[in-house]
């Protein structure tokens, strides 16, 4: 049981370091301060009377109070559990030492999550996300393996209970889709799955080839921040071209019987963006617009992030292309291109088991100097 104790004794250890190292990136402190300030602001009578500016406070103060507390919260799980490991030690109890070991597993997973997020520094890494991707190279391939994307990152969006609205989906003629759009409605998704930009890579035996082929087919994701209202993206009417249409599903199946649905084309950049969730025509206009602003930001930023890097002499700032490969035949393997993070499950990886890679796609860039 020596052996046992002291490779207890070391996790224990590895995670007090661990904490320690959120607690002095967070600053507690600080943020007990700025607590204070926007417990006072939301204390304020007139408050309301300015909804936006409003919303933003009663935001932030939610924020900072969840992330003192998940701290807070996690430091006394510590301190319980070398408690309970000194209990199961003196008393050489087998069972309680069970539990010292399931305790350090879950709190190893928290505390995990927790310093990923201290390293999402960008100016936009604290927003909502919106995903778009696309059937590239492959055929009917390649749109049925953009449908797969889509599921898995609907499913790692409902493993980590964030909210999700697909905003336009454009189905392929025989099988998977060829486009779609969806907000992920959570505090930190652009942090998290903007890592998961650029081209997949899926290799398997085609279901649609009548002789069993092995097929290699691409398909693109692009992250973008949601917009907010200070955010100075301004866009005049003569620079949107506005085309409406049916809304359809699976098959060309009609689903709106009006022509609800819009397409906004941006003119001078030839960004076309499209929305057909919502029931009238007048609220597809205005879900398209907030689309159209975001992916304007996005293109805003990436222009700054060039000049900056061509300034720097490097390229370190983009991650290329090709990100990610999904091999399904004659072996099995997803790896990340870009940090050699693999696995041999890729049933679990297209079920939404992401964490892995994303986490290590955040200190990877981190790593690397990117935002």
């Amino acid at each position: 049981m020596t052996v046992e104790i002291d490779e207890i004794s070391a996790a224990l250890e590895e995670l007090a370091e661990k904490l320690s190292g959120i607690e002095q990136v967070t600053d507690v402190t600080k943020l007990t301060t700025q607590l204070t300030e926007l417990e006072n602001q939301a204390a304020d009578p007139n408050l309301w009377q300015d909804q936006s500016n409003a919303q933003k406070i009663t935001s932030r103060l939610a924020a900072v109070r969840n992330e003192i507390s998940k701290v807070s919260q996690l430091r006394a799980r510590l301190d319980d559990l070398n408690t309970l490991f000194d209990l199961a030690k003196s008393e050489s109890d087998k069972s309680v030492m069970s539990e010292v070991e399931a305790e350090i597993v879950s709190l190893k997973q928290e505390l995990d999550d927790l310093e990923v997020k201290t390293l999402l520094s960008g100016e936009y890494d604290a927003r909502e996300a919106l995903i778009t991707l696309r059937s590239e190279a492959g055929g009917v391939d390649a749109a049925d393996w953009t449908e797969m994307l889509m599921r898995m990152y609907l499913r790692y969006c409902e493993r980590k209970v964030w909210k999700t609205e697909v905003y336009e989906t454009s189905y392929a003629e025989e099988a998977g889709i060829k486009s779609t759009t969806f907000a992920v409605k959570a505090p930190y998704a652009y942090g998290m799955l903007s890592v998961e930009q650029g081209t997949h890579r899926l290799v398997r035996i085609s279901p649609f080839d009548s002789q069993a082929r092995r097929h290699t087919s691409f398909a693109g994701v692009e992250v973008v921040p949601v917009v907010e209202q200070s955010d100075a993206i301004v866009i005049s009417d003569d620079e949107i071209r506005v085309d409406v249409y049916r809304s359809s599903g699976p098959g060309g199946q009609g689903v709106n019987t009006t022509d609800s649905a819009v397409r906004l084309t941006h003119i001078p950049t030839g960004i076309v963006v499209s929305c057909q969730n919502e029931r009238s025509q007048l609220q597809n206009k205005a879900t398209a617009m907030a689309l159209l602003s975001s992916k304007l930001l996005e293109r805003k930023r990436q222009e700054e992030q060039a000049k900056i890097d061509a300034l720097k002499g490097d390229s370190a700032g983009s991650w290329g292309n090709q990100m990610r490969s999904y091999v399904l035949a004659p072996y099995q393997m997803v790896k990340d291109l870009r940090t050699n993070m693999e696995t041999g499950n890729p049933a679990a990886v297209l079920d939404g088991d992401l964490d892995d890679f994303i986490y290590s796609g955040i200190r990877w860039r981190k790593s690397q100097g990117a935002k």
